[in-house]
């Protein structure tokens, strides 16, 4: 059995802005495509790596939000992540909270298109 999710879509209404905030904050490269009539950009996906990958999307039923599910990315570095989200306009919504015991830190913000994300890193 594997684990449930295998794919996310992060709602936009500006493509390239969005790249440019998400490559801004993460380092991450974005493979572009039109697919089923929908302009979709691609997060970095290994096969060797944990974990899902998904897409930004724009398409006329995609509404970023604040109120809907919270998607966490990973980051080595939480507070750098954090900073460079907030020094490009993210409206942070949920400060750093580590939880040694677990080993994890989680925050949250607001993305350029209005969505909530949150931020996991691994202590």
């Amino acid at each position: 059995m594997s684990n449930p999710a295998v794919y996310f879509e992060i709602p936009v209404t500006d493509l390239v802005r969005a790249i440019n905030f998400y490559s801004t904050v993460f380092n991450f490269s974005f493979e572009q495509e039109v697919f089923d009539d929908l302009d979709m950009a691609y997060f970095p996906f290994n096969n060797t790596h944990r974990g899902i990958t998904g897409a930004l999307v724009k398409g006329e039923i995609y509404k970023p939000t604040v109120n809907g599910i919270l998607l966490y990315l990973n980051t080595s570095d939480i507070q750098q992540t954090l900073e460079r989200a907030q020094s490009i306009g993210a409206e942070i919504l949920f400060p750093i909270n580590i939880h040694k015991e677990l080993g994890f830190a989680v925050a949250e913000f607001k993305d350029s298109e209005g969505n909530r994300i949150g931020l996991h890193q691994t202590l």
